[in-house]
């Protein structure tokens, strides 16, 4: 069984503990190895969903209950290092090593999801002669001087305004939220104008919109290319040392997260039915998972 807490600002989360009566009036749990809920943190990416469904799905079947608070990056780290959420299964680094770094005493990286997430600044393909960060420069116009970017205060957004900074480009980053970025940018491609926002993979933006991230020949450590970790708060060994296990030997390929982000965003399939399907079709790798 699990529980969705949707709070964006205080994260208060109540542990449940399963037990019964044997025919003796002893009180056993479902699960010997499960003596509490393990909870995960989702921020509002689309890259979070699937490996976060997947993981409850197969910590569920192992025995074990899950819960989900949903909130933005900060909360999720925040809650983690005080105990009150688990396990976050989408941590980039280098973009959130700030807040690895903050928690280092509470928070361990568990294991690499998949590395090589390319993300940074995107125009549309047709824009032929837009190929870098710096083919921007003096060019700003064009985008009527602004970049379209996710939420204020996540450290991608951070990463943007060192690259405007380092390009000395006269843009202005334009903060919302993950959809109201992408509408904008997909209202600009269908008419065929220039546009600039900020994209990574695994995304659907590049399966659905014609469009391309800009190389950073100037500056190569910004958006330089990001590994994806598994992180959790340092105790989930010892209080769920399975769990704890299933997670350290996570693998999934990038493919099968961005292909999955279709089906949940894009034909609109329940993300928990997309994740089941994929444990079905791919039990020889959740064997792995599980050390069998």
């Amino acid at each position: 069984m699990r529980n969705r807490a949707f709070n964006f600002i205080a994260i208060v989360l109540v542990g449940s503990i399963i037990s019964g009566c044997n025919a003796d009036g002893n009180e056993e749990n479902s699960n010997e190895q499960a003596d509490e809920t393990i909870t995960f943190g989702m921020t509002p990416w689309t890259s979070t969903v699937p490996p976060t469904e997947i993981a409850m799905l197969i910590l569920e079947d192992m025995g074990y209950e899950t819960e989900v608070t949903e909130a933005d990056a900060g909360a999720v780290y925040t809650g983690m290092s005080n105990g009150d959420i688990d396990v976050f299964m989408d941590s980039w680094l280098p973009n959130q090593e700030n807040y690895l770094d903050e928690y280092s005493e509470t928070i361990e990286q568990v294991t690499v999801s998949y590395e090589d997430a390319d993300s940074g600044m995107v125009v549309p393909e047709y824009m032929e002669d837009i190929n870098d960060v710096g083919d921007i420069a003096g060019n700003e116009e064009l985008f009527d001087n602004q970049m379209y970017s996710i939420e204020e205060g996540d450290p991608a957004t951070n990463s943007v305004d060192m690259m405007i900074e380092e390009y000395d480009l006269d843009i202005e980053q334009v903060n919302s939220s993950e959809g109201a970025m992408l509408a904008e940018a997909t209202r600009h491609i269908e008419n065929e104008e220039p546009v600039l926002f900020y994209g990574w993979e695994p995304h659907t933006m590049f399966n659905l919109l014609d469009a391309k991230i800009l190389t950073n020949e100037e500056t190569p450590e910004v958006f330089s290319g990001s590994t994806v970790l598994v992180v959790a708060h340092h105790e989930l060994e010892a209080n769920t040392p399975e769990a704890h296990d299933m997670l350290s030997n996570w693998s999934i390929p990038i493919e099968d997260i961005e292909e999955m982000i279709v089906q949940i965003e894009n034909e609109d399939r329940d993300a928990e039915e997309v994740a089941r399907e994929w444990i079905d079709n791919n039990q020889d790798r959740v064997d792995e998972m599980m050390g069998e």
